[in-house]
């Protein structure tokens, strides 16, 4: 999956790019500049998409975004990502590995979730200056629903926007760009007993996936791997850290249940435009499994369940409209289960192989007999649903048994 690969991919060859701030240039046809919403100062949460369909999604094809400057101060990830956007726009057909990523993704780029912070930002400070946060004096990263705990805040327009962004797309992959350290953080930021809080470390059940992908990206960075090129007060081995492990956060982007499959990262960085070339064919990208749900006639079945067994969620992965799933699964066997309301689960064991020779995931469609095609997606609640004894019992009952909770989900949230 071409997707899996973008994060290292970014700005591979800096040199010959000028670091000053500036506007975003005008694209060609294969780019789409959009609105999500409004800052509360009126300003446009602008997102750029590439890739071979601007305006619509298409089935198959991968959903990606980057979103930084969520601390307006923090400018380095909004520089970052107007300059990915220029190498992407410029290497497009002239680079057969940036040609073939961006055909097989659709790539979402916002370089300043918080316009009004950047706007009103002085002199840039990782740490923390006047336009850190947004013009209702909220901090934007700790302003979204928590999937631990109650988070009793004003959600605010850019978070609003973003949260419903979240919910429209079928997301895969995501990274957020922040300012101050050098490292790669990824799930979970918060925590309880059941995802091992108690031990300083908060594990989701797609720990193995989430740790390979945060060193792939450290790792062909230029000094990230190394742990603590910036004096920081903790030092992070490979460059990377378990959020919770880092310091515990209430209320951060993304919130994970609103998209549970998408996979979101956070990368810190100082100014530092000593990136490393990397080749796509030297990189380490792990796989996954990736097709549709279907009933009889081959209709696709929105809100179906699509999990392998051992890694069931609470809020579980989901199929989309276009009955569509992703599974990020490092190479081995799995056996997945399918699962939709009035039809009986499926079962099948695959084995899912390196998907870098190919640029993409296993493809597999699920048949459901009997199962509805009529009804719409289900959705989960904006607000906590990990408990203790849920993430224990879960992680180890069947996954057939899941077939309950589905249909209370369909039947409460649709």
């Amino acid at each position: 999956m071409a997707i899996l690969c973008l994060g290292v991919l970014l700005i591979p060859l800096a040199a010959g790019l000028d670091f000053s701030y500036h506007p975003t240039k005008n694209n060609p046809s294969f780019t789409h500049l959009y609105s999500i919403g409004k800052s509360v100062e009126g300003r446009d949460l602008l997102v750029l998409f590439l890739g071979r369909f601007p305006t619509h999604h298409t089935t198959g094809i991968p959903e990606f975004k980057y979103i930084a400057n969520m601390h307006g101060d923090e400018t380095v990830g909004r520089e970052l990502l107007l300059h990915l956007i220029d190498f992407l726009v410029t290497s497009y057909k002239c680079d057969p590995a940036i040609t073939r990523l961006v055909n097989s993704t659709r790539i979402h780029i916002m370089p300043s979730m918080n316009p009004d912070g950047f706007e009103a930002t002085k002199v840039p400070d990782c740490y923390y200056s006047e336009g850190r946060f947004n013009m209702n004096g909220e901090d934007l990263n700790r302003n979204f629903p928590d999937v631990f705990n109650e988070n009793n805040v004003t959600f605010q327009p850019e978070t609003i926007a973003v949260m419903n962004w979240i919910k429209k797309e079928s997301f895969v992959l995501s990274a957020n760009l922040h300012g101050g350290a050098l490292v790669a953080s990824y799930t979970f930021d918060n925590g309880n007993s059941a995802t091992g809080s108690l031990q300083g470390y908060s594990q989701s059940l797609d720990d193995d996936v989430f740790v390979h992908l945060a060193k792939t990206y450290s790792l062909n960075h230029a000094t990230m791997h190394r742990g603590n090129e910036c004096g920081y007060k903790q030092s992070f081995p490979d460059g990377i850290t378990n959020g919770y492990t880092w310091y515990r956060l209430k209320g951060k982007s993304p919130p994970f249940f609103l998209s549970p499959h998408c996979f979101h990262f956070l990368f810190q960085y100082v100014f530092d435009h000593k990136l490393k070339p990397k080749e796509s064919d030297n990189l380490s990208c792990p796989t996954g499994v990736k097709g549709q749900v279907l009933d009889e006639n081959r209709t696709p079945i929105p809100g179906a369940i699509v999990e392998a067994k051992g890694r069931r969620h609470v809020c579980p992965y989901r199929t989309n409209r276009h009955g569509e799933y992703y599974l990020l699964l490092l190479p081995g066997s799995y056996v997945l289960n399918a699962t939709a309301p009035g039809c009986e689960s499926v079962l099948t064991t695959l084995q899912v192989p390196n998907g870098l020779e190919n640029f993409s995931a296993l493809k597999y469609d699920f048949l459901l007999p009997g199962a509805s095609s009529r009804a719409g997606p289900a959705s989960c609640p904006a607000k906590p649903l990990y408990q203790d004894n849920q993430h224990t019992s879960t992680a180890r009952k069947p996954t057939l048994s899941f077939l309950g909770l589905m249909t209370v989900l369909y039947t409460t949230f649709t």
